[in-house]
This record gives C-alpha cells, structure tokens and sequence, in this order.
C-alpha cells in the first residue's frame, strides 16, 4: 500500500508538517491552488528574545485568484538579509544554534527563486533531510491534475499509484462533505499529531506550534527528528 499527503507549501512550517511528511511515501506541495495573503503561505512564527515574531516574505501583487506556484517574491534581497539576521538574533545563543545557522545559511545567501512555491518548498525539502525524511516529494503544479478539492486530490493519488492518503485534521469537514472515500478506492486516514513541550531559550512557558527551526535550535536535529514523529519524551 503506497500512502500520500498533499499540503500547501508554506514558510518555515511548524513541526506538524514534517509530522505529516513522515508518515507517507509520498508527498506533494499542492501549489496549483489559490495564493492567501496573511497565511501560513508567506509567513511564520518563530521566538525572539522570549517573544512571538512573525517573519513575512514579501510578494508582489498579484490577482486574486493567483496560484501559490504564479506568485512572485518582491526583487531584491533585502527581506532576505533582514530575515536572516533575525534568525541569528534568535537562535545563535540556542544550545543548538549553530546547527541551524549552519543548516539554513546556504538558502539565505544565494538569492532567493523568483517564485514563492519554489523558495518555500526548497526549504521545507532542506529540513526534511535534515530530519531523516525519505518521502518523495513532488509540485503539485508539475503533475498538471485537474478538479477541484477533494476530486483535485484523488487525481493526484490515482497519478501517483497512492491508495492512502493522510490528510491533516483540518481537512476532515470538506472531506466527508465531498464522499472523498465513498467516491473512490482510496482510504483516508487523519493526522494525529499533539506536538509535546521542549525547553525554550528565554522562556518558561512553553509557546507551541512555532516554525520547526524553533525545535532544532532548542533542542538539536537528532531529537527534532524523533519530535516530528511523536517519539519523545517530555
């Protein structure tokens, strides 16, 4: 049985993410659907001197009915710089700073793809190996499938000879809305992921559902791997 999960590229993801990475053999950045502004696509969490700060990237305007993989970053390298010395600000002092710094340095100081989808997936492809992923990912905009929503995902399962597919909890409404496993062979199962606690550089009450790197400067690749999947202990 071949299982597959499609996700929405987005920035710097939360550990849940790679959590759902982990769990299939196959994985696609659905990137063939509508660009949000103010949404996890463009942006995430991570902890600054103790405290919740957003980094954004910056994207031209576009239609609103823009693809993610359509979609084209503001040109210039500025946002990149000032996103990178905000990650060293926040992390170098980490037990495992430097570890990330040393991971992530070579995305920041080559310049960045024109396009947002490119950028955001190449670094969540980074992260995954960092963490002992061996999914094959794809673009959901290179496998040129047609239909919306659910019908949009079974013909990327039936492309991909996938007869399982795990979708993320928020999924579930839209999903039995559609039938999904009542219009074909597919069967569907739901993530299950409760991220647990780790120590936070300068903070004592644990802030969850941070950028994934928040868990690799605190608390190092070789427990982040196992944190993604479920397996430790805290």
């Amino acid at each position: 049985m071949s299982s597959c999960a499609i996700m929405q590229p987005t920035y710097l993801p939360w550990a849940g993410y790679f959590n759902l990475m982990s769990r299939v053999d196959k994985f696609v950045f659905l990137d063939d659907v509508q660009f949000q502004k103010r949404t996890w696509h463009a942006r995430n969490r991570i902890l600054l001197q103790g405290n919740e700060y957003l980094l954004t990237i910056p994207t031209n305007k576009s239609p609103q009915q823009t693809k993610i993989c359509d979609v084209k970053i503001i040109d210039n390298d500025r946002w990149q710089k000032k996103h990178w010395q905000t990650i060293k600000s926040a992390y170098e002092k980490a037990p495992y700073g430097k570890q990330l710094l040393d991971l992530l340095g070579p995305m920041f100081s080559d310049m960045a793809p024109e396009y947002l989808g490119q950028w955001t997936s190449g670094i969540i492809k980074l992260l995954a190996e960092c963490l002992e992923l061996e999914c094959e990912t794809f673009q959901a905009s290179d496998l040129g499938c047609e239909g919306r929503r659910s019908d949009h995902l079974l013909a990327i399962c039936k492309l991909l000879n996938c007869n399982n597919y795990v979708s993320p909890e928020g999924s579930r409404e839209y999903l039995r809305e559609d039938d999904f496993e009542g219009n074909s062979d597919v069967s569907l199962e739901f993530q299950a992921y409760n991220p647990g606690r780790y120590p936070q550089l300068g903070r004592s009450e644990f802030l969850s559902h941070l950028s994934v790197i928040d868990v690799i400067a605190n608390t190092g690749k070789n427990f982040t791997s196992r944190y993604i999947r479920g397996e430790h202990d805290h």
